[in-house]
């Protein structure tokens, strides 16, 4: 009986958390979520669900907390659905996760594991209790991986080391329902680093401590030269996990709020007394004052000699001149660093690519995190390569670490190595082409502190280019090639319905952090592409080296005299629109955000936020761009950014908004300027009437536009400067278009990546789809959001 009175509940009794929890399953469920429940409904035609009432619906996604699913539900509420119905529907949709909303809880989680900071040696216990209806099965993770021997409520670990520390989570089963418990953080101090400070003995229960706050990690006064990184630390231990303010000279630091505070290159206005103000279960206090002194670099010669007066030394080392002499980082240094990446997948004339784009975006937010500054772009033609080249080239001076990163179709010739721009015919020349020497030959005119190149490509002979010229290159050091695969040889990428890396880069981005000279890094790039099953025999990494120092990529930055004219240079190709609101007469405002995804790809979204309350609809879109942009307005205004094409970045962009991606934003010749139009409709109109509102917007050149890449080839480009027969004003005819097959294709069919810089269609991995830890460029509003736990607990199969 309790179950027939249950199901004819009527949908509005549903508790406020069920319908919640329910509207958010279906909000976000592509597939299996509100619009396929509506269509559902709509073929019974039991509860009169039709086209405008789903149109009514999807436009709640324009409101910043609207819900699609909550309106749903509420028309078919109000004409009569029940809660019987409702699981009907749910089931006939195949939403596990949403059928699940509407039971009765078959267990709740009583205690919830509580975050702690406790130090090295000492034991951890974490508790999670639950009670059910059934047996309840209990299972720990440490961020994704399964804590071993961890299925009892209690987690208990003796003697914990630092590497135990991180974040916890219990996952609770009953039955066929799971659970996740509230995250628990553990933080662990090791003392062996500590000066002085509060030990508490391992035996001692950290409750105790309760209302007796102690500095378990006291911070030590250092010593530095300029261009070091600044670490200092300290900790308590106890429950609640403290929270840390550091202070400089009496003053709070700017977004220091850690445990430990880092701050590399550090600099001479770095200096003064720090202390950290320590706050935990309302109790409040400070470590010990230290004091920070950072030396000029001037002071020290590379011989060892001293140029300071004797005031100098006296200030900086109390006297003494060991410190000067102690505090010579061993480790080299960039005056700046720069990376030039360009993927090129939609070729007009040669087989399409795909995993360029995800090569690209994943190697610029490893290289983001190596302090290099990055121009990411996609699909150049043959003179906007050149001038991305050329704008490049501007950004490198004496020290500066330059990087080169090229993912498309390529091949080699006599040692020449040659980039094939989207627009090149087919069969292609060097006189359609970017010779990479060439470029190389213009970065040692820079006196560049380290020129790496990573080629992702084919290396396979161009029978239709008889080019026989080298390039002069002067004798320097401290240049390394990366080449994806070996001398007349083809590179791969993963063949996939989802977007996944090539081969190389698959490997490569996860040794690019690691702190080792750069010929040894890809060393073990090329150690792990050769386990690679898929492309073992096929593909294997070469890497040529005149490397003559221990010059690596996670080297510091020292800045030089000159970085300030370079910065704002580099600035130019990453300057995003300012969020902007749009006010119309009829009373409604509607926001316009924006986003960068690469340098040349702009990411717009749009919603509404006020509506007037005589509007029934109010809807805005974003149309007429400039032709040049070339955007299809089918692809446009999407209710997901998926729909547009926005995989790579979609899960960091703000929630319920229309969505439209830009591309080829090089090809922009006059300011950005379109039209923002409001649709509306009030409840006196018929039900086809509705009036409209247009403003009109100029958000300028955004990201790369601004450096003009459509122009004419500099100058001083490549093209002109380099003596060799590839510039097609010393060969004309080259440019003439001979309609054969691509000389790697004799049949002139379409093999995918069989083509330059080949990807086997036949080598498959099955991966998820990619994500990144580093924030995206992108206006006020855009917070970087997590992954769902429980998605993350996934096979990826080889």
């Amino acid at each position: 009986m309790a179950e027939s009175l249950e199901r004819s509940a009527k949908l509005n009794s549903l508790k406020e958390p069920a319908l919640k929890k329910l509207c958010d399953v279906l909000d976000r469920t592509p597939g299996k979520g509100w619009r396929r429940l509506g269509e559902i409904v709509a073929e019974e035609r039991r509860f009169k669900i039709g086209p405008d009432d789903m149109e009514m619906c999807s436009l709640k996604v324009l409101q910043p907390d609207g819900s699609p699913s909550r309106m749903l539900l509420r028309l078919m509420g109000e004409r009569g659905c029940t809660c019987g119905h409702l699981m009907d529907y749910i089931h006939m949709l195949g939403n596990t996760e949403a059928l699940h909303c509407l039971n009765a809880p078959v267990f709740q989680i009583i205690i919830q594991p509580q975050s702690v900071s406790l130090l090295c040696g000492h034991n951890l216990r974490l508790s999670c209790h639950a009670v059910g209806q059934s047996p309840v099965q209990y299972q720990w993770f440490k961020s994704k991986e399964e804590v071993p021997n961890g299925s009892s409520p209690e987690l208990a670990i003796s003697g914990i080391h630092v590497k135990d520390g991180g974040f916890y989570i219990c996952r609770v089963n009953c039955g066929d329902t799971f659970q996740f418990s509230q995250w628990a953080q553990v933080d662990v101090l090791d003392v062996s680093t500590s000066c002085g400070g509060f030990l508490p003995n391992p035996g001692q229960n950290i409750q105790s401590l309760a209302g007796r706050l102690k500095v378990a990690v006291q911070p030590r006064p250092q010593q530095l030269l300029v261009g070091a990184t600044l670490q200092l630390e300290g900790g308590v231990v106890g429950r609640p996990i403290p929270r840390y303010q550091w202070h400089r000279d009496g003053a709070p630091v700017p977004d220091a709020t850690r445990r430990k505070l880092t701050i590399p290159n550090a600099t001479q206005d770095h200096q003064g007394r720090y202390r950290c103000e320590i706050i935990s279960g309302g109790e409040r206090t400070w470590t010990n004052e230290v004091e920070v002194v950072i030396a000029p670099r001037t002071l020290v010669q590379i011989s060892g000699a001293m140029e300071c007066s004797e005031d100098d030394v006296y200030a900086i080392g109390g006297g003494s001149t060991d410190f000067l002499l102690n505090s010579i980082p061993e480790q080299l240094y960039a005056t700046d660093k720069v990376a030039l990446l360009i993927g090129n997948l939609s070729y007009q004339n040669h087989p399409q690519l795909k995993a360029p784009m995800v090569d690209v975006y994943d190697l610029t937010n490893v290289l983001r995190q190596l302090d290099f500054k990055v121009v990411s772009l996609l699909d150049l033609t043959e003179s906007e390569m050149r001038n991305a080249v050329h704008q490049f080239l501007l950004l490198l001076h004496k020290g500066v670490y330059g990087l080169l990163y090229y993912a498309g179709h390529g091949y080699e010739n006599y040692g020449n190595s040659f980039m094939v721009p989207v627009d090149a015919p087919n069969p292609y020349r060097s006189a359609n082409c970017l010779c990479v020497q060439s470029i190389l030959m213009l970065m040692q005119e820079k006196e560049t502190g380290l020129n790496v190149f990573l080629l992702d490509m084919c290396r396979k002979r161009n029978v239709h280019d008889d080019s026989t010229h080298n390039v002069v290159l002067r004798v320097t050091a401290n240049i390394v090639f990366g080449y994806a695969t070996c001398q007349d040889a083809e590179a791969f990428e993963l063949s996939s319905s989802s977007f996944t890396n090539g081969v190389f880069v698959k490997f490569l981005k996860k040794r690019l952090l690691d702190d080792e000279k750069i010929t040894v890094l890809l060393d073990r790039v090329a150690e792990d592409m050769g386990q690679f099953d898929a492309t073992r025999g096929k593909q294997a990494l070469e890497i040529r080296s005149s490397l003559s120092e221990r010059r690596a990529l996670t080297d510091p930055v020292l800045p030089g005299a000159a970085d300030l004219l370079h910065s704002q240079q580099w600035a130019k190709a990453h300057e995003l629109p300012e969020s902007m609101y749009l006010d119309f007469e009829c009373g409604a405002q509607i926001k316009l955000g924006f986003a960068a995804e690469f340098s040349n790809v702009l990411v717009m979204y749009t919603y509404i936020v006020r509506k007037p309350p005589d509007l029934l609809l109010c809807q805005a879109h974003v149309t007429d761009f400039p032709q040049e942009l070339d955007v299809d307005p089918k692809e446009m205004n999407k209710i997901t950014p998926e729909d547009t094409g926005i995989y790579l970045l979609s899960s960091s962009l703000p929630q319920h908004c229309l969505y439209t991606r830009l591309c080829s934003l090089q090809k922009l010749k006059e300011e950005l300027v379109f039209n923002v139009c409001l649709r509306g409709a009030t409840a006196a109109m018929d039900a086809d009437d509705s009036v409209c509102w247009t403003e009109s917007v100029d958000i300028g050149k955004p990201l790369i536009a601004r450096l003009d890449l459509h122009q004419a080839t500099r100058p001083n480009s490549c093209l002109l400067t380099c003596p060799v027969p590839h510039s097609p004003n010393r060969n004309p005819v080259a440019r003439h278009h001979h309609p054969h097959p691509h000389p790697d294709h004799p049949s002139g069919q379409d093999h995918s990546r069989l083509a330059p810089q080949h990807r086997r269609p036949d080598v498959y991995e099955q991966m998820g789809a990619c994500g990144s830890s580093i924030p995206i460029e992108a206006s006020d509003d855009i917070d970087e959001l997590q992954t769902a736990f429980i998605n993350s607990l996934q096979l990826r199969h080889p």
